[in-house]
């Protein structure tokens, strides 16, 4: 059959298709943007947007339970799970329609349905209005994201479990809610809704949360969560889940205790998240994926066919937004202007909303020790740090992770108080080569959390 012929196709309208498909479209380009569900991708629309909305609401009704702590009186605090939804909604529904928007002024042509590969460079799109589109070009690019995934567990298919998509579709706070998954998403929703009013267990396999964080890291969140009432469960595993007769759920733990059964109004599953590549029919274009069906590419985005990118979580951890836009940068620049950027030593920041945040970018001590390398380690508790103790905000530490031998920064950990923004402070003197001493001997305005950099780089050990 004849195919609809484009300079460009994408497919999935994420944080990197969205501006990789308008940038081209701009250029001059013939661009036709395939989406099956919602423009935005997984950051709008399930992810970053409505997420962190949601945890904003979890730390008001948590500084407002906590008021009698700066002399102020509020007797008593209630949360309404609809009105906290509605505001969620609204936002997403805002930044969609901004994506939606800057589509249709590039000219663009925007798809909405599904794709899969049959040939190289060919693809069938099955219309959500009914219908199938042929089209074809000569560069194609692979943004479809992840979702997530379901471990296999006794009996999960037999309960309504909830995933971090559909929590935040919760009309009520969950009277009892468990978490099984003690990682970055376990945490952010176990956390919150704990502030919102629920009882919370989380469920860990492994002896430590966040598996690729330090072991003090780890611990110092973990003090955090038992902090705000959370039941933490390390080194347990779920032997199975099955309904409870009041349309709850019962789940059966395995654990340093023996076995145990816990019984709860809800369950969310977080326990990992997969690509979306098994609907794609990689195979008909002859394109590589691991074993986990992940997208191989290699340093400028590229997979093993020519003209066929992968950009965005479906190629691998890590898996981000931000690391998604500056792939897209990088396959402008190449495509439009023969730029020389890659994805090799680029430095991958990022935090994670619990309260307090954890802001980490570059190594972590485990992962520079095990390269070998002679480092020294900077540490503080957030009690050091005069701004957190003027906020009541003192949980947490600092930790960074410096090169013995250059005195360059390696890496660097901060829970506590606006942790995301005082990384990104140690990321830019990272950026700009910056020996560790500059921070330390910097004069900050007083008394903002900066300041505490002084501190944090004072306290220089031994490796």
């Amino acid at each position: 059959m004849d195919a609809d012929t484009y300079d460009a196709i994408v497919i999935g309208a994420g944080q990197a298709g969205v501006p990789l498909t308008t940038g081209l479209a701009d250029a001059g380009w013939r661009v036709a943007l395939v989406e099956r569900e919602h423009v935005g991708g997984t950051c709008v629309n399930e992810g970053c947007t409505p997420t962190k909305t949601m945890v904003a609401s979890g730390r008001v009704a948590y500084l407002a339970r906590r008021a009698s702590d700066y002399g102020v009186d509020v007797s008593s605090v209630s949360v309404d799970m609809r009105a906290v939804r509605q505001r969620k909604r609204a936002i997403v529904d805002e930044f969609r329609t901004g994506n939606e928007k800057g589509i249709a002024d590039s000219g663009a042509e925007l798809l909405m349905g599904a794709a899969r590969f049959t040939g190289e460079h060919t693809l069938d799109v099955a219309m959500n209005d009914g219908g199938t589109r042929h089209v074809t070009a000569r560069v194609i690019v692979i943004n479809t994201g992840e979702r997530p995934s379901i471990p296999r567990v006794e009996g999960i298919d037999s309960v309504p479990y909830l995933t971090s998509t559909t929590i935040m579709e919760l009309d009520e706070v969950p009277v009892h809610l468990i978490v099984l998954g003690g990682g970055y998403v376990g945490l952010e929703f176990g956390q919150l809704f704990r502030r919102l009013g629920s009882q919370v267990m989380i469920v860990q396999r492994g002896g430590q949360l966040m598996g690729r964080e330090d072991d003090d890291v780890a611990e110092a969140v973990a003090e955090i969560m038992r902090g705000d009432g959370i039941d933490l469960r390390l080194n347990t595993q779920v032997a199975s889940v099955q309904p409870t007769a009041e349309g709850g759920v019962s789940v059966t733990l395995n654990g340093s205790g023996g076995s145990q059964s816990i019984t709860g109004s809800h369950l969310l599953v977080a326990t990992g998240r997969q690509p979306n590549t098994d609907d794609l029919s990689l195979d008909a274009a002859g394109i590589e994926a691991n074993e986990r069906g992940y997208v191989r590419v290699n340093e400028r985005l590229g997979t093993n066919v020519a003209g066929i990118y992968a950009l965005g979580d479906v190629k691998g951890p890590p898996a981000f937004t931000h690391i998604s836009y500056d792939d897209y940068r990088i396959l402008a620049e190449h495509l439009l202007r023969n730029g020389q950027r890659t994805t090799t030593d680029r430095l991958v920041p990022y935090t994670v909303f619990i309260d307090p945040q954890l802001g980490r970018v570059g190594l972590s001590e485990r992962e520079a020790r095990e390269q070998g390398r002679n480092i020294r380690i900077a540490t503080i508790p957030m009690s050091s740090v005069a701004r957190a103790l003027e906020t009541a905000e003192t949980r947490g530490l600092m930790k960074a992770i410096i090169d013995a031998e250059t005195d360059q920064i390696l890496g660097c950990a901060i829970l506590g108080l606006e942790g995301g923004e005082v990384m990104s402070m140690i990321q830019l003197a990272m950026l700009g080569n910056l020996p560790y001493t500059a921070l330390r001997d910097g004069v900050f305005s007083h008394p903002s959390l900066a300041e505490s950099l002084n501190t944090l780089f004072s306290n220089v050990g031994d490796g």
